[in-house]
């Protein structure tokens, strides 16, 4: 070797947007005149120069050099130590290459930003705006949301309630907005609000907002329901007012009809008692007893007869292979299915048609049956559930691929799912949509974990 090196110091440290210098001192110990060349090489490399890139030394003699670190405030740089080298290449000998290494350490440093996805919502019960999160340091950041508002007039719910991003990821929070007292009649009414991104040991951050929030019924229809009011009020008022009089001659009537009804008493009651001599009960047996009449037409009554009997053992028959004498009862299955837009099928866990689920087994496409292994209830701690197991990414794994399947539910940030607006099932851990493998759209297709594309097979919908 004819090359000696020293890195002074040979560990440093740096902020990212600052700079760092280490003098790299050389010295040939060779016999002949020499050109040495410097390039840095590593992680490092973008943000290093090195200065001078070439140094001459003649037999004996040592030279310097600068190499200045200068990383950038972007989640490029991450937080913790970076080994570097430079690798030094002589002219006369060009295969003695001597690469000296060290050590960088990158200070950590945390930012975020928050914005409103739309910053205006309107709604008469309700409104669901969208917080989406920004992890621009480069370190990775664990956040809560909270509401505020002046008056006290909306409640709060986020979903999730907190959040973990990595460098120069992005999270997504839904928010829903309802308000504490409804407005039944009346123009709308706008209420700021303010929704603040929390974090240990830093100022929340605060991102503003406006809800509208609009009334119950339309004031015109207030204003015309009053009007009607009114006039059928004024209409049965006037009809009181200007009732017409009855005229009648009742008050002479009354001797008349009295002298006439008393008359025909007297008269017809001698034959009182031979009404009810002759009511006599035989003919009305004959009359109940009619069958001999029905004699003359026994071609009908047969065919009747036929039809009853007919109708009859169809019910029987019915009945006997039914099994029961009454309908099943079948109690419905709680939950949603959950369906793909690309394929039309639903969510199923495989092999599991007889409402029994297994701890592990992956998630596939199946046509939609509504049985129990296809039935899904989206928890308030963000957990979607089927069987008793929840949906969860194997082995809480953030990687392209990895297997969609249901587990023994414990909350963990794997089975973690929230169903967008958009289509999107999305797992907050990884930040990445549920897919359905290769484009898949036939029955048995696997679902997996994926970047999120906005492909039909990453769209679903619950009913």
């Amino acid at each position: 070797m004819t090359l000696w090196t020293s890195l002074e110091p040979a560990a440093a440290s740096v902020d990212p947007g600052g700079r760092a210098t280490v003098r790299l001192r050389v010295r040939n110990t060779g016999d002949v005149v020499d050109e040495y060349r410097f390039e840095p090489v590593g992680n490092v490399a973008p943000w290093t120069t090195v200065e001078p890139q070439t140094l001459r030394l003649f037999p004996g003699t040592t030279g310097e050099v600068e190499l200045t670190f200068a990383p950038p405030r972007t989640p490029d740089a991450a937080a913790g130590p970076h080994p570097y080298a430079v690798r030094i290449t002589p002219t006369e000998y060009p295969e003695a290459v001597t690469v000296p290494e060290g050590n960088l350490t990158v200070a950590p440093f945390t930012e975020v930003r928050a914005e409103l996805v739309p910053p205006t919502v309107k709604g008469r019960f309700r409104g669901r705006p969208r917080l989406a999160i920004d992890n621009v340091g480069n370190t990775r950041v664990t956040a809560s949301v909270a509401g505020t508002d002046m008056g006290d007039h909306l409640g709060y719910e986020f979903r999730p309630g907190s959040v973990q991003i990595e460098p120069g990821r992005a999270a997504f929070v839904d928010a829903t907005l309802r308000p504490r007292q409804v407005i039944w009649f009346g123009a709308k009414e706008q209420r700021p609000y303010a929704l603040t991104v929390q974090r240990s040991g830093a100022v929340p951050l605060s991102v503003d907002g406006t809800f509208v929030q609009r009334g119950f019924l339309p004031r015109w229809l207030a204003t015309a329901f009053s009007l009607a009011l009114a006039l059928g009020i004024a209409f049965v008022m006037i009809w009181i007012a200007y009732k017409p009089p009855v005229n009648t001659s009742a008050k002479e009537l009354p001797v008349a009809a009295g002298a006439n009804t008393l008359a025909p008493p007297s008269v017809s009651a001698p034959p009182a008692p031979k009404v009810d001599a002759s009511a006599d009960p035989l003919p009305e047996q004959q009359t109940s007893s009619a069958p001999p009449k029905q004699d003359d037409n026994s071609d009908d009554a047969s065919g009747s007869s036929g039809t009853t009997s007919g109708s009859q053992s169809g019910s029987g028959g019915t009945t006997d292979s039914g099994g029961s004498g009454g309908p099943k009862v079948t109690t419905p299955v709680p939950g949603a299915i959950i369906i793909g837009q690309a394929s039309n099928r639903c969510i199923d866990v495989t092999d599991a048609q007889n409402g029994k689920g297994k701890d592990g087994t992956r998630l596939q496409l199946w046509d939609c049956a509504g049985s129990a292994n296809q039935k899904w209830v989206f928890g308030k701690d963000g957990t979607v559930r089927s069987l008793g197991l929840c949906m969860d990414v194997a082995w809480g794994s953030k990687d392209d691929g990895a297997a969609i399947q249901v587990a023994n539910c414990s909350g963990n940030p794997a089975q973690q799912f929230i169903l967008s607006e958009h289509g999107d099932l999305v797992n907050p851990q990884a930040n990445k949509c549920v897919d359905a493998k290769d484009n898949g759209t036939g029955n048995g297709t696997k679902l997996q974990l994926w970047t999120c594309s906005g492909t039909p097979n990453q769209k679903w919908r619950a009913q």
